[in-house]
């Protein structure tokens, strides 16, 4: 055995015996649903001591943000041991400290494209949990065509001033800071004129309206921009290069959506949920069979998916491939989802009772084909640049 390896072995000693000795007892086994989360932010509350004190404790190991520097409240994990951390988490059925857009999107963001006085000021906070971010990207005119973005920055000479308006701002009603695309020179071409902005939500001129949704829950949100004050530190990287910054941040948003579906379902598979259900449902042949292709799927998508963050660790980026683990991953969760009403049959679309949240969340894995890059836009991107398919 290499240094290397027992080095890997010890860890996974130590991780283990520490997430044992520290995560409550009863938050093990716990199913994920919304009420699991931890969001952390200045308005949380948590459902239990329990949670806050998970929190606490991860937090003094640097445990929220595994990868990130200790300086800025990380662990300094490599990623072989953050990949560890990960798999005896799932292993003891320790539930994620926190979850938040500041550690799948923006602190990658500000650890790539931010100055020192941004990261010091705005990355501790993420990984304490103490501050929520939403995103402000798409607006009604400006979707699966990203760069058409009109919310306006005008230079005032101590501050920006913005006005404007973005969409499906998921949870901007309960967010204390967004990060948002802005145009700051309107006659330059539509990818050369936008810039990457920092803003308190509390700033006076910000307002938010919940967008309902046919499963009845609002994590979406449209948000209003009236002559809005920001200070001129809050802009990240080079004035007018925030396309760039957009297009990086979109590698680890649709990353993050394509392996989310990894932790769904309470982090129980498919077969198992299935075989919990009254009657044999798994004696149907052709049921079990493609409950268990999705299993099969399901492993080869997490492995692509480990595969990938390697070769970012080496140096080489995920790039456009980002692309390919969005649009699999998606499709991956809509089967799951497809697979569970069908065999529920009339419960399936209760909401209420045994079944009730199964409608709902059938529901929801439809909007996963269109957050984050719609999956026409996804195939696009993998004809053309992934797989290099010339222009028909």
């Amino acid at each position: 055995m290499s240094d290397a390896t027992q080095d890997l072995a010890a860890f996974r000693a130590d991780i283990a015996a520490w997430i044992g000795a520290n995560c409550p007892s009863a938050l093990l086994g716990r199913p994920m649903d919304e009420n699991a989360i931890v969001w952390g932010g200045r308005r949380w509350t948590f459902t239990d001591d329990d949670q806050r004190l998970w929190l606490e404790r991860a937090i003094g190991r640097g445990l929220t943000a595994p990868r990130w520097p200790v300086e800025y409240g990380g662990a300094g994990l490599t990623r072989a041991q953050e990949k560890i951390y990960r798999e005896e988490m799932e292993r003891l059925g320790a539930p994620p400290p926190l979850e938040s857009f500041g550690l799948w999107m923006l602190g990658p963001a500000l650890l790539e494209f931010g100055n020192a006085a941004q990261k010091a000021e705005h990355l501790p906070k993420i990984t304490k949990g103490q501050i929520r971010w939403c995103q402000g990207y798409s607006e009604p005119g400006a979707g699966s065509d990203l760069a058409n973005v009109q919310t306006r920055a005008e230079d005032m000479g101590d501050h920006w001033l913005i006005n404007g308006q973005k969409i499906w701002t998921s949870y901007a009603d309960r967010a204390d800071w967004i990060f948002a695309l802005v145009r700051t020179d309107r006659e330059a071409p539509k990818h050369r004129g936008i810039s990457f902005l920092l803003m308190d939500m509390e700033t006076p001129g910000i307002t938010t309206r919940p967008i309902r949704l046919i499963s009845g829950k609002s994590p979406f949100c449209e948000t209003f921009f009236d002559n809005v004050k920001v200070p001129k530190e809050n802009l990240v990287g080079e004035l007018n290069r925030g396309w760039d910054i957009a297009k990086y941040l979109l590698t680890h948003e649709r990353e993050m959506i394509g392996g989310g579906a990894r932790g769904l379902l309470g982090g129980r598979s498919v077969s198992q949920i299935l075989a919990a259900q009254e009657g044999d449902v798994m004696a149907d042949p052709v049921l079990r069979a493609e409950a268990m292709q999705l299993e099969v799927d399901a492993l080869a998508f997490g492995l692509t998916m480990d595969r990938y963050k390697d070769q970012a660790e080496a140096g080489r980026g995920v790039g456009n491939a980002s692309a390919m683990l969005k649009y699999y991953g998606t499709e991956l969760n809509k089967r799951r989802y497809e697979l569970l009403m069908a065999t529920a049959g009339s419960e399936g679309v209760e909401w209420d009772g045994a079944q009730g949240g199964l409608a709902p969340e059938w529901l929801r894995t439809k909007a996963n084909s269109i957050e984050g890059g719609t999956t026409e836009v996804m195939l696009d991107i993998i004809a053309k640049r992934v797989l290099e398919m010339p222009n028909q």
